[in-house]
């Protein structure tokens, strides 16, 4: 109950919560504290001590409390070193030493008591306790290089320099870093044991062999001017690391010797062996030397040479990284034919043409089929192996996919291979196989124009027929046929063909086949066949072309001047009245331009003034744009040619004319508003 009256306490609140204008971090509150601490406490009274029982006292109480740290904690090492160090202050190093043995037995392998232990024996110069405390040390911790360092350094001190080198060989033993084996050089170098240091420079080699050491054991003889040694250990590693791990530092370092001792054909040689024999793409530096030494020391062949060999190496890293790059191919196979060397070429080449596109689609295949061409020519030119021309020729047909695609060039060189070869025989079944298996327009031409360089004209006729067979539509294949005829003074073959020709039910090109024919009509002097075949071709077409060529013919024809005259304009009044059924108003414009212009040059006023009046008026007119979906884009402007004989027969065109007239006649009779108002005025 007594609970319930007693008063609760008070809450402080806290009336302003803004942050305080000065801020004091945990930083700062320790660092004070700190201070604070050193402030308060006065540094401790300096004892004096004036007889030994005090001295007694003050030590068995120190004692007291290391031993009591000790006690405590027997793994800090550091109070078992202040303890044997304050010992050691009062001279009492038996019992210094006995407080290092402690320590090592609670922990032999800490570094800092060994160290400290045998420092305070050599301080106390009893050099035969420090000597026994290293050979502890080493024995019981080879691998701490410290301890060897220092107790060769004791030794050399003291100028045991038998002990010291014997210490020194202890530890070699254990095969340390390099460090340690360039101390052991100096040591010996100091009084001048040369032959002892290269002794231990050829042990230092095989123990840690890499070519910086190898360098260094040359630079060593070489500082030294022992150069036929130098250049001896250069050759030595070259032969230790054999042809399969081969570096480019060592070449570097081995031919920048050679420069120095002014060796400059032995330099070029060791780079060369070099660029042979170490892959492209572990040897930049090296090229990058050999280029600079080049310059400096080599003449224009030398630097040339460097050069190329760079290319090649450039070439070679984007072979590496794209196999089917051609172009890289073909400048590297033009820089290696450029050296002259056939079988380094020729393996050029085999590695190319290993290359084969992975798609059967004909364009990856048009770079790479000229590898194959150019591998051929130079087999046959270069290295005038016949035989390997022919194998080349013949993998090459063999490797291509005739059923999908070929390549007609291939064909026609390999035969004419065989033709300078003079195997003609070989070359016809060459071109008999291609055409068999895949014909092409290409392939007959090449075989045609073989034949008829060899005068076999028979053959010509046969090849044409079966050419015509596989492609009666070609109309060059006929009119070339035909020539050929003619050519060899059958007009009446060559005109049969033309026959055969223009009744073809499909051809690419009728125009030209029917202009040869008619040209082959007028050659033969035949104008009347020429007559029938523009009427023949008139009965197929009506384009203004072929009316204004048979005007044109029927004008050039050898008869009187006046005969020509009318039958030409006779064959341009049939175009007119032919062409006003037309729904192409520029071929009639156009008919009548050139009809105009035949009447100027040949024809009477009478001629001249009926042409005239046939020439149409151009006018211009708006029309709707309809796009492709049917809908209406808008308006445009458009020219229309009006022909007066349309008029004449249109009634309703004539009004129109009529009223348009009027309406122009109109606006130019009405007075402007500058009239009107002055009529008011007055």
């Amino acid at each position: 109950m007594e609970n319930k009256h007693q008063k609760m306490p008070k809450v402080a609140k806290v009336k302003n919560k803004a942050p305080a204008e000065i801020q004091i971090t945990a930083e700062q509150l320790l660092r004070e504290a700190k201070e604070r601490d050193l402030e308060i406490l006065p540094p401790p009274p300096k004892q004096k001590i004036s007889d030994p029982a005090e001295l007694a006292d003050y030590q068995l109480r120190r004692r007291k409390q290391f031993e009591d740290n000790i006690r405590k904690n027997r793994t800090v090492i550091s109070n078992w070193i202040k303890y044997a160090q304050w010992e050691e202050s009062q001279k009492e190093i038996q019992r210094a030493r006995s407080i290092y043995e402690r320590a090592l037995d609670v922990d032999h392998r800490n570094i800092t008591i060994w160290l400290k232990y045998t420092e305070m024996e050599m301080r106390s110069r009893q050099v035969n306790h420090a000597r026994n405390l290293w050979d502890r040390a080493v024995t019981i911790l080879p691998r701490v290089n410290q301890f060897w360092y220092k107790y060769t350094y004791m030794e050399e001190m003291l100028e045991n320099i038998p002990a010291a080198r014997a210490v020194f060989e202890r530890w070699m033993e254990w095969q340390p870093d390099e460090q340690a084996w360039q101390t052991y050089i100096n040591f010996e170098l100091r009084y001048k044991e040369m032959d002892r240091a290269r002794e231990i420079y050829e042990r230092f080699v095989i123990t840690h062999p890499e070519v910086k050491h190898w360098i260094k054991y040359a630079r060593f003889e070489e500082n030294h001017s022992f150069i036929h040694s130098a250049r001896q250990i250069f050759e030595r590693a070259v032969q230790f690391y054999g042809d399969d791990h081969l570096d480019e530092k060592l070449f570097i370092a081995f031919a920048k010797f050679e420069e120095n001792q002014k060796e400059h054909d032995r330099a070029r040689v060791i780079y060369k062996f070099a660029l042979d024999h170490i892959p492209k793409e572990q040897s930049k530096e090296l090229y990058k030397q050999y280029t600079i030494h080049e310059k400096k020391y080599g003449d224009r062949s030398g630097i040339e040479e460097v050069i190329v060999s760079k290319r090649k190496f450039q070439y070679e890293q984007e072979i590496l990284q794209n196999p089917t790059n051609y172009d890289a191919w073909f400048d590297y196979i033009r820089l290696i034919e450029g050296e002259g060397e056939v079988e380094i070429t020729r393996e050029t080449y085999e590695r190319a043409i290993a290359n084969i596109p992975p798609s059967k689609n004909k364009q990856f295949w048009r770079r790479y089929i000229y590898l194959w061409i150019n591998y051929a020519i130079f087999e046959e030119l270069e290295a005038q192996d016949y035989e390997r021309t022919r194998q080349v020729y013949k993998a090459c047909l063999d490797l291509l996919p005739h059923k999908v695609f070929t390549f007609s060039k291939v064909w026609l060189l390999y035969a004419k291979f065989e033709i300078r070869q003079k195997n003609l025989t070989t070359a016809r079944k060459v071109l008999g196989m291609s055409i068999g298996m895949c014909p092409r327009d290409k392939l007959f031409r090449g075989y045609i124009e073989l034949e008829i360089q060899l005068r076999e004209f028979d053959r010509c006729r046969r090849l044409y027929e079966k050419f015509l067979e596989f492609g009666p539509e070609n109309c060059v294949t006929w009119m070339k046929f035909a020539e050929l005829e003619t050519l060899l003074g059958d007009v009446d073959r060559a005109r049969a063909i033309y026959e055969l020709a223009i009744n073809q039910p499909r051809l690419d090109m009728p125009e030209l086949l029917w202009k040869a024919y008619i040209d082959f009509e007028i050659s033969q002097e035949e104008p009347d066949h020429a007559r029938q075949l523009y009427e023949r071709l008139l009965e197929r077409t009506n384009h203004v072309k072929v009316w204004l060529s048979y005007a044109k013919f029927e004008f050039n024809n050898h008869s009187e001047d006046e005969i020509n005259i009318g039958l030409a304009r006779r064959v341009f009044e049939r175009a007119n009245e032919t062409l006003k059924s037309c729904v192409d108003k520029e071929s009639r414009v156009l008919l009548l331009e050139n009809w105009k212009e035949f009447e100027n040059t040949h024809g009477d006023n009478v001629n001249k003034e009926k042409v005239n009046s046939k020439m149409p008026r151009r006018i211009k007119k708006r029309q709707k744009v309809i796009d492709e979906d049917g809908f209406e884009q808008g308006w445009e402007e458009v020219f229309d040619y009006i022909f007066p004989e349309d008029e004449a027969s249109r009634p309703n065109l004539k009004l129109l004319a009529a009223a348009k007239n009027w309406k122009k006649k109109a606006a130019d009779d009405e007075p402007s508003e500058s009239d009107k108002s002055a009529e008011r005025e007055s």
